[in-house]
């Protein structure tokens, strides 16, 4: 009896490895081919939106501006739905987007953008106040937006002044990187962001991103198990503050 069912659990195993497969995701690609080596997909969203119980999604070197919401479960810890980066290659999940466009403010260290509300669709992160038990002993308003320059997060200031003239926190082990500041008014239409990227730093020439995204690998809806996700550098999602107690 235990010999029938080993073979029928062998057979069972083989028959999902069979069926399982595997698509491909580069920069290279369109989300209309058919996530093949030769005719990857653009976006890993696209993939998400079709892997089931077994498949496994290889992504390729490159930085992928999206919120990965996996639509469907594994069937099991054996049989895993499976994103990973490609083997020696970089792969980056981000939350922002890139801001061009920053204009001097007279002779200061302080730029200006003004972007569309439409620019963040439905979710707009500086208009999202930051919430947690610490932060209601305090009226300053902080919100779950942030900028970044190469890939290093400037501090918000919750006034103009704290831009203009940053104010250097004692014992600061880096007194250049607390003066880089920023602040943000939003109003029905626009979202104005001021930002001091530190002395004679030129945004404009730097990588300079914002968060726009609550999330970028994460389900939208409960209940989605047996996933494993390996290789990624996830980062610049606009998520609420955690404090200790939470």
């Amino acid at each position: 009896m235990k010999k029938i069912l080993t073979i029928m659990a062998m057979a069972v195993f083989l028959s999902a490895s069979l069926q399982a497969r595997e698509f491909h995701v580069a920069k290279n690609g369109s989300d209309t081919n058919d996530g093949s080596p030769e005719k990857p997909f653009l976006t890993i969203s696209k993939a998400a939106m079709i892997l089931r119980a077994g498949d496994t999604v290889t992504v390729h070197s490159g930085v992928y501006r999206e919120w990965v919401a996996p639509r469907n479960s594994g069937a099991d810890t054996y049989s895993r739905i499976v994103y990973r980066a490609a083997e020696g290659e970089e792969v980056w999940i981000k939350g922002s987007e890139e801001v061009k466009n920053w204009v001097k403010q007279g002779k200061t260290d302080v730029w200006k953008v003004v972007l569309p509300n439409s620019f963040f669709g439905d979710f707009n992160p500086f208009a999202e106040p930051l919430v947690g038990d610490w932060l209601s002993q305090t009226d300053d308003a902080f919100v779950v937006g942030e900028v970044f320059i190469n890939n290093k997060s400037l501090f918000q200031s919750v006034n103009f002044e704290g831009v203009q003239n940053p104010v250097i926190p004692e014992r600061t082990r880096k007194p250049e990187d607390a003066k880089r500041t920023w602040y943000v008014e939003v109003n029905d239409t626009e979202t104005t962001i001021w930002a001091n990227f530190g002395a004679g730093v030129n945004p404009n020439k730097e990588l300079v991103e914002i968060t726009t995204r609550p999330a970028v690998f994460f389900p939208q809806l409960p209940g989605v198990n047996y996933i494993t996700v390996k290789g990624f550098h996830l980062s610049q999602a606009a998520t609420n503050w955690a404090p200790p107690t939470a």
